[in-house]
């Protein structure tokens, strides 16, 4: 073979290489493309089962199952603002509305300071909510609270527009308490539209009262009788239930009000108020303890917490505290561990800030939260109390000092230090708790008649566990 034959073999045979590695990248080429055509083909599969008939019916049962909220309490308001016809006729149809309008917007402001939801208004029938979307156990309070400001607004709205003895508008007004479910909407704006018996029920109480009149079902009743002065007003027929009696509201109880007028809470019914309300307060920080404490707090978790929140309430009764005087006890000794969320060092000034953080939500007074943070510092150890109701909370801190299950309790703090690295072996610990307990007291009389004998038991028998 000549050296030219060679050459054009060797120029073949990279040619020929050359074109296999071309149809190698095309095959690749095609099979990517294969593969996005496949996926492609998937959407489309997809998208053609989500809008057939059955697919288009699957998602709106999703749909509705996640839109929709069940409340096991809340508590409807129906109102109805209606115009006398005769002074009505003389006015021009305009004004009218404008009026309407005014009075709505108002209604709207006071059921936003109540923390109600306004669901809609029918005409001149104006609806509401308590308990939703939030939660809370003193709803049935707000919407009587809410009720009674639109009576008072209306009142003055008539004066101020056409002087005393004069009105156009009357208003009359349903409230009844039960569970409802919530259907929610929109995105921008989440609106909830409720239905059930409770709505209807409610509805029809509206119906039957009287202008002027609050009206509330024996159910609203029951949770707010301690706070109003109410009058029986009759027994509504129920379907396939026994008649709903009815009780109409006439104000505040004297005791709750300024100057015993009925109108407006004192602070006698704040303080009632806010120990109703310190549930709610309690399962959210519960909550919040369950979810952030450290995995290594044997002892400061929240059973220690509703211990101590149920001890200071126990003493304080003991000590004669007031009312007041165990809100701010219950509401410190729920607070008093919470900074264990942040740190384990300093926790009584971390949980101080927590509080600073979230009483103004509940309508604390800067004075009462001021009062508040110095009782959980009173438990900072080596406790120095200065007054009756850090006395109360360091005896709740240091309860089971004297309880018969001192020694489980006292070894779950002892693996708390010890996984820290903060206490040595056992025999030790046991010495230094010998040592403490001899050298603690009990600062009150009550704490001391419950504690103070079971105490002196504990020292003998953690003696009895040390070896030398």
């Amino acid at each position: 073979m000549t050296v030219s034959s060679n050459e054009a073999l060797v120029k073949r045979i990279a040619r020929l290489a050359k074109q296999t590695k071309d149809l190698e990248e095309q095959i690749k080429k095609l099979e990517k493309l294969n593969e996005k055509l496949a996926r492609e083909n998937e959407k489309i599969k997809a998208l053609n089962e989500k809008l057939s008939p059955e697919g288009i019916k699957e998602a709106s049962e999703a749909e509705k199952k996640e839109s929709s909220l069940k409340f096991n309490m809340a508590t409807v308001l129906f109102a109805d603002i209606h115009g006398f016809s005769k002074q009505v006729e003389g006015m021009d149809s305009s004004a009218v509305m404008d009026e309407l309008d005014e009075i709505l917007f108002e209604f709207d402001a006071i059921v936003s300071r109540f923390k109600i939801e306004k669901i809609k208004t029918i005409g001149d029938t104006y609806m509401c909510a308590g308990g939703i979307p939030v939660k809370n156990i003193t709803n049935p309070i707000d919407v009587v609270m809410a009720a009674m400001e639109m009576r008072n607004f209306l009142e003055k709205f008539e004066v101020n527009k056409r002087g005393q003895g004069n009105r156009i508008w009357d208003l009359k007004i349903g409230i009844h308490t039960g569970p409802v479910t919530a259907t929610i909407s929109g995105k921008k704006k989440v609106n909830y539209d409720i239905k059930g018996d409770t709505v209807n029920t409610a509805s029809r109480v509206e119906a039957v009262s009287d202008n002027g009149s609050i009206l509330i079902s024996v159910m609203t009743y029951e949770l707010v009788k301690e706070f109003f002065d109410c009058e029986y007003f009759g027994k509504l027929p129920v379907k396939y239930k026994n008649d709903l009696q009815m009780y109409k509201v006439k104000g505040l109880k004297p005791e709750f009000s300024v100057n015993g007028a009925g109108v407006f809470p004192n602070e006698s019914f704040r303080i009632k108020f806010g120990l109703i309300q310190f549930t709610d307060m309690q399962e959210i920080i519960l909550d919040k303890l369950e979810k952030e404490l450290p995995d290594y707090l044997f002892y400061h978790n929240v059973k220690h917490t509703v211990d101590v929140v149920t001890e200071v309430e126990l003493i304080g009764w003991g000590e004669g505290c007031s009312d007041e005087e165990i809100l701010l006890l219950k509401t410190a000794g729920l607070f008093h561990d919470a900074g264990h969320t942040i740190a384990y060092d300093n926790h009584e000034f971390y949980g101080t800030e927590l509080a600073k953080e979230m009483l103004p939500k509940y309508n604390y007074s800067p004075e009462h939260i001021e009062r508040i943070c110095s009782i959980i510092m009173a438990t900072k150890l080596p406790p120095r109390p200065t007054n009756l109701l850090e006395n109360i909370i360091c005896d709740s801190d240091l309860d089971y000092l004297g309880r018969s299950d001192f020694i489980p309790v006292s070894n779950t703090l002892y693996e708390e230090l010890k996984a820290q690295n903060k206490m040595g072996s056992l025999n030790d610990w046991n010495k230094i708790q010998v040592k403490f307990i001899s050298g603690h007291q009990y600062f009150t009389a009550t704490a001391r008649s419950l504690r103070e004998v079971n105490k002196q038991l504990q020292i003998e028998r953690i003696q009895s566990l040390i070896t030398e």
